[in-house]
């Protein structure tokens, strides 16, 4: 009976209702329940249609039925009935637009509740018809009289925004301003809530929403204490983000300072992100060291293993890295230094993170007790923390001058211990240290050289070929160690190649007699028996400088080596300020700005106003007079150097070449960039010279620019474009330095591959750039043929070379005025811009073949030479016609001389 089943209804619990078998007998009798009009039967059911919804079965069939029990005065069945209604308003638009009507009748009920519940499920029905209904509903939600009904109707603004932004700023409608009011009533609850949506609307609208006063700051900072701790959380985002006078970041810090004390680490972060940000504002010397004194209680609070899982410390030690490089004097204390080491049971994540702020605090007063630490962390069976912890020492002996000498002898000592790994991380870290201090530390060369037939990792070998070679000349036996590593040149991997090639150079340098076997025999196997380019040309460049300029090599490779400092590790000022503007979000965990991590993610200056504002004023100036100043100290030790540069024996009995050859060859050197626009260059001059040519550093294509501004006008704002070209060239960012009046700058331009493609005009390409000046025109000549050649990804086997020489259609052009019909000039013309000969075939007497493989623009491109007579033909095939084509024109281009 009827009474039996409601009895039975209200003895279910509520995991019964997923107990299900035959469900289309069970969706039967559902809707025959809610049909009964009993509100016992009914609710029921609809629980059974919710665990239905719950387990993924589609219900929506039940709709209609549902619905129907929407006019209950039953609360909990109301609740169970919209619940359903937000899941499948989707699916039965027209059907849900039909009881707006109870929504709305809802929306005026007496009981507070209710008229929550309507606002919150219209907010969630996302239909774009049923804004019309929900816009006069929720402006009067707004100003309702219950505190619950204003909490719910201000989160619900939000989903208004997400399907109606317009109707959100609109003035008339008065949404945003209504949002601001509320956070001036004082209710917690209320305010909370308003800030919540405003913060949402303004980081998705990415619009300034809340137009803080000081009405609102002191609603905000009265509120603070009573809102729950995500509550707070909203509310101290919401003030780091405004820009107080002095007497107002006084007063805002006293009232958050509590906050730091909380239980809840998002509180506590988020409290430390307001005092960070107002601090600078602050004059009073009082008030900043009470501020930086209920800093740190905190930010080690929050490294309490006892209190906080690793997580957490983790969190707490990436945000902290960046608090301290901003304020680095507010953890160096003992006190504070001690809570950073590394207990046993850290997990490597945290211990990591310890070390690196470890280096950071570290100072004249408390290295010797940090390097203690290190020197036990080296002790370890974690072999990549050990790695670490020697590497730290190493940074430590960089940063600390005065304290280099005892960061030294820990390694010295843990060198000798002869672990294997600690070894070899101790001398590439003692080669960054001889790079900061030249000529101090060559009494520890020879414990090094002791390890030398324990080295096997490249790094290791590189550092310590490049420290032998660097002190070649007062290591006794140097020659002797650099020819153990030249025995074994070959086998070697390109870092430590390159390593002992260099070395060897440095070698013949300091001891020429001793040394000019050894250095003849690499320069020989780098110039032809290895195909690594890089190595190869810098064989080829080392031979050319000893053989016609030994004075410019021993300038070139004896040079001063610019300092290395710890700064390496720092962040860039204005990134930095970014990353402490967003403290506890994932950008301070990850130290990258949001726009890094999130499309359109939202990025918040540490700064305030007035700090951006004093930088941005002095910046270029500054920036522009270190460089002035730099490259007038760099010209002067040139010239002493070149002054003081003694006789150098030549390493193949020829004479030195005079200096007057050497002046005409650095003048040919600056003539390689064409000037491109000047006066009667170019079209719109306007004061600006520009000379330019093309180069390539590893796979970059690069335009260099030297541009000098003629006229009396700074200019800062540049845009540039190349017109649809020949081989597709476009710049991918155009950011040169300022040019001041007078002034010449260098730049290079990074560029890609796959912009608009033209034949027309093959050879030259047509630029703009638009400055403060106006718009010029001019073309760019493209002659750096080897720049689009890839020589590792070319096919390098007969047998696939002829494989895709089948499968490839042909085309060929018969070249008009070759330079040279001889097959060695030919050859040699072609593989200096990146083609590699893989067969030669003579037909008959006057006739033969030639064929190349290359690669270009990342696709193969086949080439045939046909010799007959005196007359050749090109012949490329590629799965590309245009590329095809477009090799074909650079052929022509190579062997014409052009």
């Amino acid at each position: 009976t009827n009474q039996e089943a409601m009895r039975a209804g209200r003895r279910k619990k509520g995991g019964e209702y997923f107990k299900t078998t035959n469900q289309r007998s069970e969706i039967h009798e559902l809707k025959k329940n809610l049909n009964e009009g009993k509100t016992a039967l009914q609710k029921d059911a609809v629980k059974k249609v919710i665990a239905f919804m719950t387990c993924g079965t589609d219900v929506s069939p039940l709709f209609k039925d549902v619905v129907k029990a929407i006019n209950t005065s039953d609360l909990e069945l109301k609740k169970l009935v919209y619940l359903y209604i937000i899941n499948y308003a989707r699916k039965q638009p027209e059907a849900a637009l039909n009881i707006v009507s109870t929504f709305r009748r809802d929306a005026m009920s007496t009981d507070p509740l209710v008229r929550a519940l309507a606002i919150r499920t219209m907010g969630c029905i996302r239909i774009p018809k049923i804004t019309e209904t929900l816009v006069p509903t929720l402006k009067a939600a707004l100003k309702d009289s219950d505190d619950y009904v204003k909490k719910t109707a201000a989160l619900c603004t939000v989903k208004l925004y997400d399907i109606d932004k317009e109707v959100v700023f609109d003035e008339k409608e008065g949404f945003i301003p209504r949002l601001r009011s509320l956070i001036e009533e004082g209710n917690p609850m209320v305010v909370m809530n308003a800030v919540a949506a405003l913060t949402e609307i303004g980081m998705k609208s990415g619009e300034d929403v809340f137009n803080m006063g000081p009405n609102m700051l002191r609603a905000l900072a009265a509120t603070l204490s009573e809102c729950n701790e995500w509550g707070q959380v909203y509310l101290l985002d919401a003030l780091a983000a405004y820009e107080p006078s002095e007497k107002e970041a006084e007063t805002i810090m006293q009232r958050v300072t509590p906050q730091l004390k909380h239980k809840n680490a998002a509180v506590s972060m988020s409290a430390i992100k307001v005092i960070m940000k107002y601090f600078p504002l602050v004059q009073s010397k009082t008030a900043k060291k009470l501020a930086m004194d209920a800093l740190r209680p905190p930010l080690i609070t929050l490294l309490n293993h006892s209190i906080h899982p690793p997580e957490i410390q983790y969190v707490a030690l990436r945000n902290i890295n960046l608090i301290i490089q901003k304020f680095p004097q507010l953890l160096t204390g003992f006190q504070y230094l001690k809570e950073f080491f590394c207990e046993y049971n850290d997990p490597i994540y945290v211990k990591v993170e310890k070390l690196e702020i470890m280096i950071r605090l570290s100072e004249n007063k408390n290295i010797d007790l940090i390097l203690q630490e290190f020197k036990s962390y080296a002790k370890e069976a974690d072999t990549e923390f050990v790695r670490k912890a020697v590497r730290a020492i190493g940074r430590c002996a960089i940063k600390l001058v005065d304290k280099a000498k005892a960061c030294v002898a820990v390694l010295v000592e843990l060198i000798k211990t002869g672990v294997n790994y600690v070894v070899q991380e101790g001398i590439i870290v003692i080669k960054d240290i001889f790079r900061k201090y030249p000529n101090q530390y060559e009494a520890i060369i020879e414990v090094l050289c002791d390890n030398l037939d324990s080295l096997d990792e490249p790094d290791a070998k590189a550092a310590l070929v490049w420290i032998i070679g660097e002190y070649s000349a007062r290591i006794k036996g140097s020659e002797a160690l650099l020819g153990v590593f030249a025995e074994s040149f070959q086998q070697e991997g390109t870092q430590v190649q390159l390593a002992i090639l260099t070395a060897v150079v440095k070698l013949f340098l300091h001891k020429p007699a001793k040394s000019g076997a050894l250095v003849k025999k690499i320069l020989t196997i780098c110039t032809q028996k290895i195909d690594n380019p890089d190595l190869r040309d810098r064989g080829f460049v080392y031979w050319r400088l000893l053989h016609h300029h030994p004075k410019t090599a021993k300038q070139v490779v004896l040079a001063k080596k610019p300092e290395i400092s710890d700064q390496t590790f720092q962040l860039e000022a204005k990134t930095l300020g970014i990353l402490l503007g967003n403290i506890n979000t994932l950008s301070s965990i990850f130290h990258k700005p949001p726009a890094q991590l999130v499309k359109g993610g939202r990025t918040t200056n540490f700064k305030t106003k007035r700090e951006a504002d004093d930088e941005d004023e002095y910046e270029d100036e500054d920036e522009y007079e270190d460089e002035d100043e730099d490259g007038e100290e760099e010209v002067e030790e040139k010239q002493k150097a070149a002054a003081a540069a003694p006789k150098q024996a030549n390493l193949f009995g020829f004479e030195e070449e005079t200096n007057k050859a050497q002046e005409e060859e650095e003048e040919d050197e600056d003539e390689e960039m064409e000037t491109v626009l000047a006066n009667g260059v170019g079209q719109n001059y306007a004061g600006l010279e520009i000379a330019a040519n093309f180069s390539k550093k590893g796979s970059q294509l690069l335009l260099n620019l030297k541009m000098k501004n003629n006229t009396s006008t700074k200019l800062d704002k540049f845009r540039f474009v190349f017109n649809a070209n020949f081989l597709g060239l476009q710049s991918s960012a155009f950011n040169p330095p300022a040019i001041l009046p007078g002034k010449t700058v260098m730049y290079s331009a990074p560029l890609h591959l796959d912009g608009k493609v033209d034949s027309k005009n093959f050879g030259q390409l047509q630029a703009a750039l638009k400055t403060q000046l106006g718009v010029a025109f001019f073309f760019v000549p493209f002659t750096e043929w080897e720049t689009l050649f890839n020589e590792k990804d070319i096919i390098s086997t007969p047998q696939d070379f002829l494989s895709k020489w089948n499968s490839y259609p042909d085309h060929k052009l018969a070249l008009n005025d070759p330079e040279s019909s001889e097959s060695a000039d030919v050859q040699s013309s072609l593989e200096e811009i990146g083609m590699k000969k893989m067969a030669y075939r003579k037909l008959k007497e006057g006739h033969a073949c030639m064929f190349l493989s290359s690669n270009l623009k990342g696709k193969n491109v086949l080439v045939e030479i046909e010799f007959k007579d005196d007359d050749l033909t090109a012949h490329c095939r590629s799965e590309s016609t245009d590329l095809a084509k477009l090799a074909l024109s650079i052929v022509d281009k190579v062997l014409s001389g052009e």
